[in-house]
């Protein structure tokens, strides 16, 4: 776990960071033949570096039917942060609607924990095994350490990928008021101003529309 903790803060971009927090799952947690990253926010699910292509469709479906471990896991009216399906062979005593449709993607049990959570959006860590019975006690508090690492690296890799973002959309905005001041004889707070007026009149990100100025040497006034 502390290799893994000192991999995940090596990674240098988000991506990277997820593809290693779904890999380890299946490196470090016994039983766990499959790993991937539920995100809910704006009203729908997403699903990030899933190992195996089921672990979309079980996401999908959890977001289709709103209900699941992983779903659960993410939601933050429930007060629990880990949730485990022992056998999915078994009557469900939970998520009676997407218990028997996991269980025709050849999944035996499964696991949810919370990753992170943010105001606009939540992540659960989700892992799959192909078998029933795999997952115990301590392949539970394998995983909430797993997800707790996690969610420091997570929130790290974001927070890099925030501040670049930030970085290169001055840079746009920079380069499309310099256009705008050559082109149509403007000053420094004119420029902004027109590109801030057209953002709002056509409900179109400040960002997106100095790319259009870049791309198009221009806007109209």
């Amino acid at each position: 776990m502390a290799s893994m903790a000192r991999d995940l803060l090596a990674e240098h971009t988000l991506d990277a960071t997820l593809e290693q927090i779904s890999r380890s799952a299946v490196e470090l947690v016994d039983g766990c033949d499959a790993s991937g990253i539920l995100v809910l926010g704006e009203g729908r699910v997403r699903s990030l570096a899933p190992t195996e292509e089921f672990v979309s469709v079980s996401d999908r479906l959890q977001g289709e039917l709103c209900e699941g471990p992983c779903f659960d896991a993410a939601r933050p009216d429930r007060p629990e942060r880990v949730f485990r399906i022992p056998d999915l062979t078994e009557p469900p005593e939970h998520w009676p609607r997407f218990v028997p449709r996991c269980r025709e993607l050849g999944v035996g049990s499964m696991m949810g924990f919370l990753l992170y959570t943010r105001e606009e959006e939540l992540g659960a860590l989700n892992m799959y095994s192909r078998k029933p019975g795999m997952f115990t006690e301590d392949s539970e508090t394998a995983g909430w350490l797993l997800a707790s690492h996690a969610a420091v690296a997570f929130a790290t890799a974001r927070t890099g990928e925030q501040l670049r973002e930030a970085i290169a959309t001055r840079h746009l905005i920079g380069e499309a008021m310099g256009i705008l001041m050559g082109r149509h004889h403007l000053a420094e707070d004119q420029a902004f101003d027109l590109l801030r007026t057209r953002s709002q009149r056509t409900n179109t990100k400040l960002r997106d529309v100095a790319r259009q100025v870049c791309e198009s040497g221009g806007a109209e006034r």
